[in-house]
This record gives C-alpha cells, sequence and structure tokens, in this order.
C-alpha cells in the first residue's frame, strides 16, 4: 500500500510564501509515478493545482496559480514539493498530493492515491 504524507501547511499573510511537501512511502517506485497537488476550500469541488511527470521536466499548473506556485520532485528523497509564492486569500484551502502511474494528468479522478491533506490558510 502507497502512503502519502503532505506537510508545511500552515497560516500565512496574503504575500506570503509557502513550501509544502509530500513525502511517498510503501510498495511503490516514486520515481516512476506522476505527482499531483490538488485542494479544496470548504464549500467547493477539489480543483487541479499543479502536476509533475516522473522525470521532473514536464509540469502543467491551473491558471489561478501559474507564475505563483511552482511544484518540483526530489526522487532520491521520494519527495515532491509546491513552493508557493505571492499567496492570496483565495488560496485557502486544504492542499492534498496525489500519485499515479503513467501518463500525468490534471484530473482528479485520474489518481491512484492520495495524502491525508494539509490545510492552508491565507489572511487578508
Amino acid at each position: 500500500q502507497v502512503q502519502l504524507v503532505e506537510s508545511g501547511g500552515g497560516l500565512v499573510q496574503a504575500g506570503g510564501s509557502l513550501r509544502l511537501s509530500c513525502t511517498t512511502s510503501g510498495r511503490t517506485s516514486f520515481s516512476t509515478y506522476a505527482m499531483g497537488w490538488f485542494r479544496q476550500a470548504p464549500g467547493k469541488e477539489r480543483e487541479f493545482v499543479a502536476s509533475i511527470w516522473w522525470t521532473g521536466d514536464i509540469t502543467y499548473y491551473a491558471d489561478s496559480v501559474k507564475g505563483r506556485f511552482t511544484i518540483s520532485r526530489d526522487n532520491a528523497k521520494n519527495t515532491v514539493y509546491l513552493q508557493m509564492n505571492s499567496l492570496k486569500p483565495e488560496d485557502t484551502a486544504v492542499y492534498y498530493c496525489a500519485s499515479k502511474t503513467g501518463v500525468v494528468s490534471t484530473r482528479a479522478a485520474a489518481y491512484n492515491y492520495w495524502g491525508q491533506g494539509t490545510q492552508v490558510t491565507v489572511s487578508s
């Protein structure tokens, strides 16, 4: 079974930065998995934030975070990161990392494994 554990969430003022981490363990070859970050705000559906191909050289971003967030991965540490800069109150949500075999995707339904989520709160 694959386990994903997110960390790095917290409370930050608008304009600030946070870096989320997601470490994977279990029966997996992390380096062959595509990884994604999603978020869910209260009363809203889970939405795509960013994803990264297993090689690390192909990434996708939601338009709402493009230019502010950066996804990266360290396959030696089985960890994927989400660097979030210039945070806005509308970025407030629970952030989830997810993994899947095969090609990278922006669709939540395509991902096989999910973390428990980490809360990010941006105050105005």
